[in-house]
């Protein structure tokens, strides 16, 4: 009888890695898709006023938000998406107005806002050494211009 040899297969103890580039690929293209629709920053409605834009200026403004639940966020925080205090509020427009005496410092205040947390959010500004706070208002199309009033 002829007898079959057969070679003794050893167990390969490697990971099949090509699954896991298809994976990760797959991965990749869902984030790359998906992450310029993710939007950045606090979601407010600032009221909306007939009034002139600002110049463009080469550095953004401090931006002081202050949302519907009276809650603060500063644009030049740490972390921009998180509440801070009034105390933490005044000691980023003292910093900010170290490195640039000339930085404009913005309030922008939920429509629904409370006037006094919008207030609160000025007087802090000017605590840290602002000498002009101003307000960011969104333009409104059916308010009637200055002239024609």
């Amino acid at each position: 009888m002829a007898r079959r040899t057969r070679r003794a297969r050893r167990m390969v103890a490697e990971i099949n890695v090509v699954p896991y580039i298809d994976v990760m690929l797959v991965l990749l293209v869902i984030f790359m898709v998906t992450a310029p629709m993710l939007q950045q920053g606090v979601e407010v409605e600032p009221p909306q006023a007939a009034a002139t834009p600002l110049e463009e200026q080469d550095e953004p403004p401090l931006l002081i938000i202050v949302d519907r639940e009276g809650e603060y966020f500063v644009n030049q925080a740490e972390n921009p998406e998180a509440p801070v205090s009034l105390a933490t509020v005044t000691e980023l427009v003292a910093a900010a107005r170290a490195v640039d005496p000339e930085i404009p410092i913005l309030v922008k205040g939920d429509r629904s806002s409370n006037y006094e947390a919008v207030m609160r959010a000025m007087v802090a500004a000017q605590k840290g050494g602002a000498a002009k706070v101003g307000l960011v208002t969104e333009s409104d199309p059916a308010a009637p211009d200055e002239e024609e009033q």
